[in-house]
């Protein structure tokens, strides 16, 4: 049975599944779907297209699946896909997508902390620990277990890898590769991100490669030149094969 409050909207076309609890001045549009175990506090704001999952929290302020910010979007079908387990803060706007990919993505077990933006079409993966104020333009990609911390701003089209810290206040739009630090003016590439890798389970031997492929990428002034020298010298483990195919997929290069 879900629990909600007599102050709140909820459009009679919404799809709520069982035991949500919506909270005081909530709105929840037609064209919402929404799963079990979700806590919305107050004033929060489910637009069409949504489409939530199970265990989610979100506070006061949030807006999900709004129009997307996009002088070519038409109006068009889109959706705003948000998975488990989010926790989704004060004042967080989410778009949804538009015709480009037609879905905006959120995974599950994310910490999205208070005002930061999410703009249309983006994918972000599982894991991640996104800080205040951080904002992300259209059709960017995160991928599994990175933490950015609070007012980054991330150009569209940007690839951010797994595993990595992005340091408070970065601004850059380059792709980021995975496992590493990247900080200072401009966003550049400051070493492994080591405790990271190691609170997740990395060995020692694990990390030493790593940062040895990272040591040819950059001592090359061609991406491609660097890459060569992995694939001659390296191990091909399942993680130095990420950061070769992130390098080799980028389209907008990545950070030095």
């Amino acid at each position: 049975m879900n629990r909600i409050s007599p102050l709140a909207y909820v459009h009679p076309e919404a799809k709520l599944g069982d035991n949500n609890e919506i909270g005081p001045f909530c709105f929840i549009d037609k064209d919402a779907v929404i799963g079990d175990n979700n806590i919305f506090q107050n004033s929060v704001t489910i637009n069409s297209g949504a489409r939530i999952g199970n265990n989610n929290e979100i506070f006061p302020g949030a807006s999900i699946s709004t129009k997307p910010q996009d002088l070519k979007y038409r109006g068009e079908q889109t959706t705003c896909q948000i998975g488990d387990n989010n926790s989704i803060r004060e004042n967080v706007t989410i778009s949804r997508g538009t015709a480009s990919k037609g879905t905006t993505i959120v995974g599950s077990n994310n910490l999205l902390m208070e005002n930061m933006h999410v703009a249309h079409d983006c994918v972000l993966g599982n894991g991640l620990i996104i800080g205040n104020s951080t904002k992300f333009a259209g059709e960017v990609t995160v991928d599994d277990n990175a933490i950015i911390s609070a007012t980054v701003l991330c150009h569209q089209f940007c690839h951010i890898g797994g595993y990595v810290m992005i340091q408070g206040g970065c601004r850059f739009s380059q792709d980021i590769p995975p496992f590493i630090i990247a900080g200072k003016e401009p966003t550049k590439y400051c070493g492994l991100n080591l405790v990271g890798l190691r609170r997740r389970g990395f060995s020692n031997e694990l990390i030493t490669l790593i940062h040895d492929a990272y040591r040819l990428l950059y001592s090359k002034g061609v991406m491609a030149e660097g890459i060569a020298e992995i694939k001659k010298n390296l191990q091909i483990t399942r993680e130095i094969q990420y950061i070769i195919d992130f390098v080799e997929s980028s389209k907008r290069g990545i950070i030095r």
